[in-house]
This record gives C-alpha cells, sequence and structure tokens, in this order.
C-alpha cells in the first residue's frame, strides 16, 4: 500500500506502508544508531515524534520482549529505508512490521532515507504527517502544518509513572547478561553487588537500562513521579536524587524546576538528558532548541577537564544555554560538532549532569563511569 511522508514545508516523501494504517502527525527527526531499532520505539524520549532511521536496513534481527526500554512503543510513526521481512536472530519474537502492527504504529519503508536526513539538516526540525490514507498531498501537508509538534509540549506527563514504585526489589531484572561461550544460546546473569546507596529516580520518561545501570553499580532505587515534590522525595531519605532522561519541551515543566530547586544543596543529584536540562533551569538559566536534534550512538563529546573525547548515545533536540547560567554552574563537557553544553556541575555542591546516555542502549559506553561517579560523590558527602 503507498504511503507517504509530508512535511510542513511542503517536501514529499513516498514509499509503503507497515505497520499499522492510519495517519499519524508529529515532529520528524533521525537517528544515525546502526542498531538498535527497538531500544529507540520504546524510549519514552521520542514521544510526540516520527523517528526516521538513518542506516538502510531495519527489522533484520527482529524484535523480543528483552530489548524494550519501557512497556510499549512511544513514537508516533517510523520510516525506513529498507524493510527486511524476514527477521534471523535467534533471540527474535515477532518481526518488526508485527510488532509495530500489534501497537497500532504506521510505519513507511522505501524512502531515501538519506535525502530526508540532509533535508532535515539544511531545514531544521519541523512537523510532519506520515499516512496511507487516501488523502492528497496538500491535504496532508496542511495536517503537518497544524499538527502539534514539540515545542512548549509537556509530553512527560504522557510517559511519568502514576505512582512511585521499588525498581527490581528482588534483584531479578538487573542483572548483566551474556550467552555462555561454546553454548547454544545459553544466557547468563552476572551477580549483582550489594546495595551501597538508596537513591531516588525521578521518571521524566526513564529508561529501563538506566535503572538497570544502577542497581549494577550499587544503588537501591525508588522511582518517583515527574510531578513528585522535594518535600515528597526528601520524605523518602535518599542518599541521592537522579533526573532521568524524557520528551517534550524542558522549558514546559515548571512543576519539575520547582521541585529541583527546593533539592539543591539538600541531597547529591546526578542528572541526564531531560534531566540535565531541567537541572539547567533550576539554576537559573534556559535552554533552546536545536536544528535537527542530536540523535544516535555517534555523537563526540569533550571533558574540559581532562580533554579525553568520549563517543555517546544521545537523543534530544534542546540544549542548555551557557550564556544563562549563574557563575557557580561550571560547563565540563561540549559536543565537539556544535560546541553546545554536554556537561556541567555545581563548583560548591554536589550536583552534576550530562545531556548524553551514560546507559547507552543502544550505543556505546565510553560514558558508563558516570554511575561511580555519582557513587563517589555521595560516599564523599559530609
Amino acid at each position: 500500500m503507498r504511503a507517504i511522508l509530508a512535511l510542513e514545508d511542503g517536501r514529499i516523501f513516498d514509499g509503503q506502508s507497515f505497520g499499522v494504517s492510519g495517519t499519524r502527525v508529529g515532529e520528524i527527526c533521525f537517528n544515525t544508531s546502526m542498531t538498535g531499532y527497538q531500544e529507540v520505539l520504546t524510549d519514552p524520549s521520542y514521544r510526540g515524534q516520527i523517528v526516521a532511521m538513518t542506516y538502510p536496513l531495519i527489522g533484520n534481527y527482529g524484535t523480543n520482549a528483552l530489548d524494550q526500554e519501557s512497556r510499549s512503543p512511544h513514537v508516533r510513526g517510523f520510516v525506513v529505508e529498507e524493510l527486511s521481512s524476514i527477521p534471523s536472530n535467534w533471540r527474535s519474537e515477532e518481526s518488526l512490521d508485527d510488532y509495530l502492527r500489534r501497537w497500532e504504529i504506521p510505519g513507511l519503508q522505501g524512502v531515501d532515507t538519506r535525502a530526508l536526513t540532509r533535508h532535515l539538516r539544511t531545514r531544521g526540525a519541523m512537523k510532519a504527517c506520515l499516512t496511507s490514507d487516501a488523502i492528497s498531498e496538500k491535504e496532508a501537508i496542511a495536517q503537518a502544518v497544524d499538527g502539534t509538534g514539540v515545542d512548549g509540549m509537556d509530553f512527560v506527563r504522557e510517559v511519568t509513572a502514576p505512582v512511585a514504585y521499588e525498581w527490581d526489589p528482588d534483584d531479578t531484572r538487573s542483572g548483566e547478561w551474556s550467552v555462555a561461550s561454546g553454548s547454544a544460546g545459553e544466557v547468563t546473569t552476572a551477580k549483582l553487588p550489594p546495595v551501597r546507596h538508596r537513591v531516588v529516580a525521578y521518571d521524566f520518561g526513564i529508561k529501563e537500562n538506566i535503572l538497570r545501570r544502577l542497581r549494577q553499580s550499587g544503588f537501591g532505587v525508588t522511582v518517583v513521579p515527574a510531578t513528585a515534590s522535594a518535600d515528597e522525595v526528601l520524605a523518602l531519605q535518599p542518599d541521592g536524587v537522579f533526573l532521568s532522561n524524557g520528551p517534550g519541551d524542558p522549558a514546559a515543566l515548571p512543576y519539575a524546576h520547582e521541585a529541583l530547586r527546593g533539592l539543591i544543596g539538600k541531597k547529591p543529584i546526578f542528572g541526564i538528558c531531560l534531566g540535565h536540562q531541567v537541572l539547567g533551569f533550576a539554576f537559573g538559566g534556559r535552554t533552546f532548541k536545536l536544528k535537527f536534534g542530536h540523535r544516535g550512538g555517534n555523537q563526540p563529546v569533550k571533558d574540559l577537564r581532562s580533554g579525553r573525547v568520549a563517543i555517546t548515545s544521545q537523543n534530544h533536540g534542546f540544549a542548555v544555554d551557557p550564556e544563562s547560567l549563574p557563575p557557580q554552574i561550571e560547563v565540563t563537557h561540549v559536543n565537539l560538532n556544535d560546541g553546545t553544553v554536554e556537561g556541567m556541575r555545581h563548583r560548591e555542591l554536589p550536583i552534576f549532569s550530562v545531556q548524553y546516555h551514560p546507559e547507552a542502549a543502544p550505543g556505546p559506553h565510553d560514558a558508563s563511569y558516570f554511575f561511580s561517579q555519582f557513587a563517589n560523590l555521595i560516599d564523599e558527602r559530609p
């Protein structure tokens, strides 16, 4: 079945429908990761967006229940150049086409995703309409123009946990697993370390691999809704506070800014991605919209203190404005592609954050040391 992707600036991309049929509107963005499409689909940070994968062949290893980063996909639509109709992997449980049908998400294949990516890099982020319905190209463009994007949108309320909960209290979901050498698909799970610290994790749209990595680093984690107040968090008497990733516009979360202001100076804090941006607002700063965002597993980041460069996994469309930060906040990391802020820390208090994903999934593990750094920060607190 023919389907199209109509951009709000009038550009049309033709292809064939897969997944569920229908029409969806959202901000169109691209991800440069070569693997991990299921993790991308289930990352809550993509709420409200249509995602195009730049790697040409998608779906070749199928999908399975273990690789999800949340309970369900969050993208509004999925665009690929070539869909693999026959998955081949011993862990595969369902084809990508069947997976999207089950979750009622439309897909578009046969698109020149390189041309789409070049267009977005030139023109910038914009809204789009993905449709297989019998509507004209002009009507699809009009729907893209009239639809909601990401600017000013609070999608966090749609993805956050409704109530607080303990992550993996019986230690059955966090162990790092591997395939035993010489076995026929036998999976072994590494023993978890004892819990050294109890932390509260704000769920702005948290990925499960973040929770797994926290537990693997010796943290016991209580997850709280994004709307939890500072008093509610302090009543749990945590050793530290973690701020997660999430979707939408960080400027549209005044309740989170206010809660963090009430926690600054009272507990060690570590934030990533949206949590990093929300922390910027709590410090008195602001954010701005990137032209086309950073999404993929190959973003180079420089640590300004050591001079070392890490290749990082990222997924964000906004960045902290360094000129808006007060003097007590030090910018510690920058993106080598565009110079934007990738990390910051308080010069006097035990608070730091990074714009990228130290837990990866998918992506490189160059930045996984930040979980240990968070533990050390708690240990060093008087």
